[in-house]
């Protein structure tokens, strides 16, 4: 699972994500979202990656300060 960041156009991607979801209800987003999921999902493909990329999402690494 890559860690560092790596992608080419993060403030890109980040506002093509906020405009995909506006004017959309919380329901839409969440749809939105998993299908989304999903989507990339299928493209890493690697069920090892996807699996580690699950875990560290739903347990994420405290912030140090």
């Amino acid at each position: 699972m890559k860690t560092a960041l790596n992608l080419q156009d993060a403030d890109g991607f980040y506002e093509q994500l906020l405009d995909a979801h506006q004017g959309l209800s919380p329901a839409q987003s969440e749809l939105l979202n998993a299908r989304l999921i999903l989507l990339l999902a299928n493209q890493v493909g690697d069920a090892k990656v996807l699996r580690e990329c699950v875990e560290a999402a739903a347990n994420p690494a405290p912030v140090s300060e």
